[in-house]
C-alpha cells in the first residue's frame, strides 16, 4: 500500500492521531484525504473532506462509504477510553461503551467500506490498538479487555479478506500524547512519530507494527514464565 496517490479515509479525525494520520497523509502525496468525525464541523485541518461518522451507528457508516466510494484506505483510528476498576459499579456499563466504540466501531467501519477496498483494487486496513491489547493494568483493565478483543478482530479481518487483496494492519502502542492520555503522567510519543512509523509499515507492506519501545518489550514477553501479564499481578503494591 502507497500512500501517493491514495484516497485516504481516518476515523476520529478530528483531533489527535487521527488528525494526525490525516495531515501525514496529505504530505505523503495522498490524492484526497477523508477525515471522518461524529461532528465534521469539527474538522481544521486544510485540505481534507469532512465526512460525518460515528462508528457506532450503522447507517452512518453505510452512508460514508457510499459517499467515499474511491477510497483505498481505511484508517480505524476512531476509540474512547475510561479508567477505573473491573470492580466499581459502572464497569460493565463503561466497558460496554468502550467496547461499541473500540471494536463494534472498528467492525461496522470494515464491514462497510471492505467491498469499496476491493473494487478499488484490495487497498488496505490500518487499525489503531495498543499495548493494552496484551497487558492489563487495574486502571485501565476494562479498556484492555476491549483492545484485546480489537486485537483479535483485527486479526481475524486479516483472514477474512486475503482473499479480495487487502493488507490489514494491526498498530500497537503505549501511551501517546493525546487528549486521551492527558490525566496519565508516564512517558509519551508524539502523535507524528507514531504516525510517521505506521505509514513507513503500511508501505513496507507489514501486518503488524509496534511503536514503541514499551509495545516490543510486552510482546516479546508474553511467552516468558512467568508472563509479563502474570508478573504484574504478582509484584508488591
Amino acid at each position: 500500500m502507497k500512500l501517493d496517490n491514495a484516497i485516504v479515509l481516518v476515523t476520529g479525525a478530528n483531533r489527535g492521531l487521527g488528525q494526525e494520520f490525516a495531515r501525514q497523509a496529505l504530505a505523503h502525496g495522498a490524492r484526497k484525504v477523508y477525515a471522518a468525525a461524529r461532528d465534521p464541523g469539527k474538522i481544521a485541518l486544510p485540505g481534507v473532506v469532512p465526512v460525518r461518522l460515528d462508528v457506532n451507528d450503522q447507517a452512518q457508516a453505510a452512508e460514508a462509504a457510499a459517499a467515499c466510494a474511491d477510497v483505498t484506505l481505511v484508517i480505524n483510528n476512531a476509540g474512547i477510553a475510561s479508567d477505573g476498576s473491573l470492580l466499581d459499579q459502572d464497569s460493565i456499563a463503561a466497558m460496554q461503551r468502550m467496547m461499541e466504540t473500540n471494536v463494534y466501531g472498528m467492525l461496522r467501519v470494515s464491514q462497510a467500506f471492505a467491498p469499496r477496498l476491493a473494487a478499488n483494487g484490495g487497498g488496505a486496513f490500518l487499525n489503531v490498538l495498543s499495548v493494552a491489547s496484551w497487558i492489563s493494568t487495574p486502571g485501565l483493565a476494562a479498556y484492555a479487555a476491549t483492545k484485546s478483543a480489537a486485537w483479535s478482530v483485527n486479526n481475524g479481518l486479516r483472514i477474512a479478506l486475503k482473499e479480495q487483496g487487502t493488507q490489514v494492519l494491526g498498530l500497537h502502542v503505549g501511551f501517546v500524547d493525546t487528549d486521551l492520555t492527558r490525566g496519565i503522567d508516564l512517558p509519551k510519543l508524539a502523535p507524528a512519530e507514531v504516525v510517521a512509523r505506521a505509514y513507513a509499515a503500511l508501505e513496507a507492506g507489514k501486518s503488524e507494527v509496534l511503536i514503541d519501545e514499551l509495545s516490543q518489550n510486552v510482546k516479546r514477553s508474553l511467552s516468558q514464565d512467568p508472563g509479563v501479564y502474570l508478573d504484574l499481578v504478582q509484584r508488591p503494591a
